[in-house]
């Protein structure tokens, strides 16, 4: 068992994610294994990046610790991955990141930064030098995305009647948003656990704003034209029975031949402007988790 954070597989190197219900995880020797009615899945802890525990599952304490202090995070959802209810603990008990997030979105101009180089990673549109609102932006945005659904319609040969579902009907909706809903669940958790592995808060938020995903739901949207909104019309174009299942399967694939945790981090590090190097701390606290901090003296860092 990892003490020493850095002797943890980087979250780049990682296998993306593995989906559970209706079974036992336990302490199994040195390792962590799931048991159900087929028998037993030794949970690879140090490489996973995300557990997503869905309904029927139950897990021991001694499984929650081995898993945790390993860097897999812990999610657990709704059925099928769909519904997101709580999360464990990340990889790193630095705060430098999270102090870092916290100036840019305390500070309007700083956060209006933010949010325009999260618009022109997504849409490729250098607009670093235009006088532009964030009202404005999401006007944009909400007409690319807009043509992103229509342009996915017609190449998938999928009828698209917009972006609608109901919580509470889920059996009601048509497949594509079926399709499109369990994509993004799966996209969030991925960048959920990026997000936590180094020390950001899902909660700060630039664009989305108010909830404790609101980062994770900036963050994700930067994929959402590459990865969940095409696997989501291709697989709706399959006309599968288990399309929660199917959507799960192939954006695991994607997720690989995109290499998307690799992509992440630098990505977020990018849109805050965080230098590594420039706001590193002297102490290393993923060596020793329980070292104490310095206390504040008042004055400007």
């Amino acid at each position: 068992m990892a003490k020493d954070l850095h002797e943890l597989p980087k979250l780049r190197d990682s296998l993306s994610y593995l989906y559970v219900e209706h079974c036992k995880i336990e302490q199994d020797g040195k390792s962590v294994a799931c048991f159900d009615l087929s028998g037993k899945l030794l949970i690879p802890c140090a490489s996973l990046a995300v557990l997503m525990l869905g309904p029927g599952t139950s897990i021991s304490h001694e499984a929650v610790k081995t898993l945790t202090v390993n860097g897999c995070n812990l999610i657990w959802t709704g059925e099928e991955g769909v519904r997101y209810y709580a999360q464990g603990m990340g990889e790193t008990r630095k705060a430098n990141r999270l102090i870092h997030q916290a100036t840019m979105v305390s500070d309007p101009q700083k956060r209006l930064e933010v949010v325009k180089r999260m618009y022109m990673m997504r849409f490729d549109d250098d607009i670093s030098n235009e006088k532009v609102s964030v009202k404005e932006l999401r006007g944009r945005e909400g007409v690319r995305v807009r043509k992103a659904y229509v342009k996915a319609s017609k190449k998938y040969d999928i009828p698209w009647h917009g972006r609608s579902y109901k919580r509470d009907k889920w059996n009601d909706t048509d497949d594509v948003n079926k399709a499109l809903s369990c994509a993004n669940s799966c996209l969030y958790g991925i960048c959920h656990t990026a997000i936590v592995s180094v020390g950001y808060s899902p909660g700060l938020g630039f664009i989305h704003h108010g909830k404790q995903l609101s980062f994770v739901f900036d963050i994700a949207d930067l994929y959402k034209f590459d990865i969940s909104i095409p696997v989501a019309f291709e697989v709706a174009a399959q006309r599968e029975k288990k399309i929660e299942k199917q959507v799960r399967y192939t954006l695991r694939e994607r997720f690989k031949e995109t290499k998307l945790l690799k992509r992440i981090i630098p990505d977020i590090d990018m849109v805050l402007g965080f230098d590594m190097f420039d706001k590193e701390i002297e102490l290393d606290y993923d060596t020793d988790g329980a070292l104490p901090g310095p206390l504040w003296d008042g004055k400007e860092n």
